[in-house]
């Protein structure tokens, strides 16, 4: 916020400095999600996907502060990796699904909604649609499930990469004994971190992209 705050403070038409920055962030952003749902959605969504992601980087990179999860009052730690907290990307998948649920059926209708899950693929027409309406059915249920451990499954996925990389800097900061060979064990593993914390955001991302466009479609769905 601090940063928006100052890269926006004297906005000008030809940016530079903090605000050349920012909006170089941000147009990498808008691409990379309007390549992955199309414009309309991409337009209309950015917020979110945009936020989501740097919330998730910011997190990652700021649980590898040295001091974080080490710093101790009583035996508890004073800071704490974000996503290396369950409660934390189990709210981020949660609430993402409410946003999906909501989405979706804002741009498709309910009775659409239903019928993407439920009803007959591929064009099917006559007495073969007819026929293969029980099979349609069962595996909407099959999505239902899919869709019911959604939340579960982004959650685990941040959660387990990034509490296994504070747990191994964590070894590596006692492995030695000495604190030039502790921080030297730990700088192989922090660069990997670091990468690791990137990647992590950035599949978040994808993933929440590509569950919205495979229920809703692109440009050419919206369009017909």
């Amino acid at each position: 916020t601090v940063i928006l705050r100052l890269a926006t403070r004297k906005m000008q038409r030809v940016p530079s400095g903090l605000q050349n920055f920012v909006e170089w962030i941000f147009e990498m952003l808008y691409n990379f999600v309007e390549g992955l749902i199309g414009k309309k959605l991409a337009s209309k969504y950015i917020w979110y996907f945009a936020t989501v992601f740097l919330l998730i980087l910011t997190s990652n990179y700021m649980g590898l502060i040295p001091g974080v999860g080490e710093i101790t009052i009583n035996g508890h730690p004073i800071f704490r990796g974000a996503n290396a907290d369950l409660n934390i990307t189990l709210f981020l998948g949660l609430f993402y699904t409410l946003l999906w649920f909501i989405w979706s059926i804002k741009e498709q209708g309910i009775g659409h909604f239903v019928g993407h899950i439920f009803g007959p693929k591929g064009g099917l027409k006559g007495m073969l649609k007819n026929l293969l309406l029980p099979v349609f059915f069962f595996v909407g249920l099959i999505e239902l499930l899919s869709i019911a451990i959604r939340p579960g499954a982004l959650a685990a996925r941040l959660f387990g990469n990034i509490y296994a990389g504070e747990a191994i800097l964590e070894q590596m900061s006692i492995v030695t004994g000495s604190t030039l060979g502790n921080a030297l064990a730990m700088l192989p593993f922090m660069c990997l971190e670091i990468l690791v914390g990137f990647v992590q955001a950035l599949v978040f991302l994808m993933l929440t992209a590509i569950f919205l466009k495979t229920q809703v479609g692109g440009d050419e769905e919206h369009a017909h």
